[in-house]
């Protein structure tokens, strides 16, 4: 598994700027007011970060922008990266600015001259954040002679931002394997090996669970186990337990669909594109990065990861298009089309997440309908609830962390849409409103009393071209969203 960047805080010493190899980067603020590091590389640079400043280029600049001057005079380091920046910044600004920051650095030493900004960890963050690539089936790796260059953050009180950088630090392993676990190929990821990599988190401090096809029959999944019958690949749920809160207070239920490759079944899906489904057990990849962010950082919350691990295959033995299932709820559906599988994953597990764990509430995620794509594009997930309070904290903790959330609706109208003539309910409503009777049918699975959220990240999971933490790709979207909501509403204090 991919790593986050080494970073480490030091103490200012503006003598280092001259000899400091690779890219220095210094703050000043849009009125152009230079702090004492910025002060040092102009007398460094005999005044070109003054005229820079002084030009109408930096009179363009906005904030979080970096203007990098190359092959600095008076310095041994590649480039000088002016980055703009007020006194006071956000944390999501700052964040920005540290991903803006590791892009252009690459893999060269990176020496930032931050001063005594307070929101020094959140730019750390970013950089680790940001400085991420998926390689490991490349055999010729670029520039693979290199070593990596180290980051170092200049700051007038290292050892207290460095505390601050520690859960943080914690947030950004957790976004970096739900990264990896999206962009591995199904014929490396498959069921097993991903219930091998959840199983090794018991190193960190999980109590981590596999249930195989046996234990899943015994329970009752019949929903579950119809998708993954047309496949050599076992189906597996993984549950996973982090007790970090009282002992007797309910746990969080975080419940992902792990689809590791979706043909769309005997409703074969068209061959263009289908290699992008490997990204199709990107719910259980957040729900995966989420644990391993709560176990590393020592969370004082009681959470329960569990995904479904299936591969969706046409075969002689794959589910047909009007079958009738049972699921482990007691409910029969009737299958119309096997492509909409996700959602017979999620049911089954989040029945039995609430029968064995009776949770104070249940997220769960899926990349589970095109729809919510054309309704929301990229930039935000579909959310669904039956629970006010519990949803606005998701949305409050997903605007704070900078990850794009919409809330959806539900109603009796579209959950009509489902009505089966020989079963309870169908498994698709039609075209009309996909992503919202998808929402309403796993709400037919949740208790009365159960808080519940259904996050559709199909739009954000992966996606074509980078965003302001990530390269083009897995985007991890999710894992500081859940993290914060962790903190905000089920952390003891």
């Amino acid at each position: 598994m991919s790593s986050p960047t080494p970073i480490r805080f030091i103490s200012t010493e503006l003598e280092d700027m001259a000899s400091a190899t690779g890219r220095v980067a210094v703050i000043v603020t849009p009125e152009g007011k230079m702090d004492p590091a910025a002060r040092r590389a102009n007398r460094l640079t005999k005044g070109a970060l003054k005229r820079l400043l002084d030009s109408p280029r930096f009179a363009k600049a906005k904030t979080g922008q970096v203007i990098s001057l190359g092959w600095p005079a008076g310095m041994v380091a590649e480039a000088l990266d002016v980055l703009v920046l007020p006194r006071r910044t956000s944390d999501i600004e700052a964040r920005k600015a540290g991903a803006t920051l590791a892009k252009l650095r690459g893999d060269k030493a990176l020496l930032v001259m931050s001063g005594n900004m307070t929101r020094a960890a959140d730019l750390a963050m970013g950089i680790a954040l940001r400085s991420y690539d998926f390689d490991a089936h490349k055999t010729v790796k670029e520039d693979a002679a290199k070593e990596t260059g180290e980051v170092l953050i200049a700051h007038s009180r290292p050892e207290e931002m460095e505390t601050g950088l520690v859960p943080r630090r914690a947030v950004a392993e957790g976004v970096h394997m739900t990264r990896d676990l999206v962009n591995e190929p199904a014929n490396v990821l498959t069921t097993t090996n991903f219930a091998d990599r959840l199983k090794e988190m018991e190193a960190l401090g999980l109590d981590v669970e596999v249930l195989d096809e046996a234990a899943l029959e015994k329970l009752g999944m019949r929903t579950l186990l119809s998708v993954g019958q047309g496949s050599d690949s076992p189906s597996k749920v993984v549950v996973m337990q982090w007790k970090g809160g009282d002992k007797d207070a309910a746990p969080l239920a975080l419940v992902g669909k792990g689809v590791v490759f979706d043909t769309g079944g005997i409703s074969l899906k068209p061959a263009g594109g289908m290699e992008d489904m490997t990204m199709d057990m990107g719910g259980a990849a957040v729900v995966a990065g989420t644990m391993r962010a709560l176990a590393l950082r020592k969370a004082k919350a009681n959470v329960v990861g569990l995904v479904g691990l299936v591969e969706n295959m046409p075969s002689g033995r794959a589910t047909r298009p009007g079958d009738v299932v049972k699921s482990m709820k007691g409910d029969t559906v009737e299958i119309i089309n096997t492509d909409a599988e996700g959602r017979l994953v999620l049911c089954d597990v989040m029945w039995y997440a609430q029968d064995r764990f009776a949770p104070a509430g249940m997220v769960d995620l899926a990349t589970l309908t095109g729809a919510i794509i054309i309704g929301l594009g990229h930039e935000n997930a579909g959310v669904f609830s039956n629970e006010d309070s519990f949803c606005n904290a998701f949305l409050k903790a997903a605007g704070a962390e900078g990850e794009g959330a919409w809330r959806m609706p539900l109603g009796k109208a579209y959950d009509d849409m489902l009505k089966s003539r020989i079963a309870d309910m169908k498994n698709v409503g039609g075209r009309p409103a996909g992503s919202v009777t998808a929402a309403q049918f796993l709400q037919r699975f949740v208790k009365d009393g159960t808080p519940w959220i259904h996050l559709d990240i199909a739009g954000v999971a992966s996606v074509k071209s980078e965003t302001d933490y990530a390269p083009k790709g897995a985007t991890g979207w999710g894992v500081m969203a859940l993290d914060r909501l962790v903190r905000d509403r089920f952390e003891a204090e």
